[in-house]
């Protein structure tokens, strides 16, 4: 090792865990790297595919960021001190946690460091969408603005109907925020919530998607990825929707068949969207989705702030150093 990465490894004393890498667009920031040099060794993936048998035995936990290194059945085999995998965030969908399990490893995520920020960016997007604040600003800095037009309009939120898609922690905190708005909550999730949680945000449970959809001005879609939503919003659900209506998604992209969603905004079935996550990410640059006026696209930060990237780092840490002494582990994911 050399330079950075003799920088970065830490005390060799301490426990070894895997992380991506300190350079390149999949690094960890500098700031996770000095929390987690504190009490364990980092070993970079290219440093573990270059020896092998000098790090095999050490390594006792995997780090995930920005969904490297990816868990196969290579590298769980190669791995036989590894005890946990410590993932950021609330989604599971990148790990095969049946797989994971066999092997007798344990998994811990995040989903409260990002729960917060995330239900904020919802909120801004629909807000953002309903006033077509992105589009207000490019006419507002355009070169070709001569005057404003003043019946140029968008939709009021308040008191207007939002209909939740995945009341986990994140939909609920959506839900919250937008009861401060007046608006009137539907929520459909597989499981309903207690019935004091939804006098609280005021909330109406849909047990039916149909009839979330149908009387909703805003859908907001919040839940996991999973084989069972992957392509939960397809062209049948677009078409039940109002044609005024705005689709928002910080969920995950694969919940909406972005086909349909396209031919819906063309079209006019439903008015707007407003995306934090496509699939793929980024978008090729020639994706039609990015050619429409009636949408918004977010690089995929919805945990994006420097409060829940701190925070997650702590969680992680807290969750290996538990894993790694037997002790109950804070955020574990319970794998079958």
């Amino acid at each position: 090792m050399k330079g950075r990465e003799l920088l970065a490894a830490g005390d060799p004393a301490l426990p070894g865990v895997l992380v991506p890498d300190f350079e390149g667009p999949h690094r960890i920031s500098e700031d996770h790297v000095g929390e987690l040099q504190k009490h364990f060794t980092l070993i970079t993936m290219k440093q573990f595919l270059e020896n092998k048998t000098e790090f095999s035995q050490k390594i006792q936990a995997i780090y995930i960021w920005g969904g490297r290194p990816v868990i196969d059945l290579q590298l769980l085999g190669s791995l036989p001190c590894l005890k946990v995998i410590a993932s950021p965030g609330a989604g599971l969908d990148h790990l095969d946690l049946p797989l994971i399990a066999s092997y007798g490893v344990r998994v811990a995520h995040t989903p409260h460091a990002v729960s917060t920020p995330t239900a904020d960016l919802g909120m801004a997007l629909l807000l953002a969408s309903a006033r077509r604040v992105v589009e207000g600003c490019q006419l507002a800095i355009s070169p070709d603005t001569v005057h404003f037009p003043i019946n140029w309009l968008g939709q009021e939120v308040s008191g207007a109907t939002l209909g939740i898609i995945g009341m986990g922690t994140i939909g609920y905190k959506i839900a919250q925020r937008a009861k401060a708005f007046e608006m009137k909550i539907l929520y459909h999730n597989r499981n309903r919530r207690r019935l004091e949680e939804e006098a609280a945000v005021g909330a109406a449970y849909c047990a039916r998607l149909e009839d979330l959809l149908q009387h909703s001005d805003f859908v907001m879609l919040a839940a996991s990825l999973t084989p069972q939503t992957q392509g939960l919003i397809g062209r049948r659900e677009l078409q039940l929707m109002k044609p005024s209506a705005v689709l928002v998604n910080v969920g995950r992209g694969l919940l909406v068949e972005q086909d349909a969603l396209v031919e819906a905004l063309q079209t006019g079935v439903i008015k707007a969207a407003a995306l934090d996550v496509t699939y793929p990410e980024p978008l090729p640059r020639d994706h039609p989705l990015l050619k429409l006026k009636n949408i918004i696209v977010t690089p995929h930060i919805g945990s994006a702030t420097h409060q829940a990237r701190q925070q997650i780092v702590r969680d992680l840490v807290e969750s290996i150093l538990a894993a790694l002494h037997g002790f109950p582990v804070p955020n574990e994911v319970l794998l079958k």
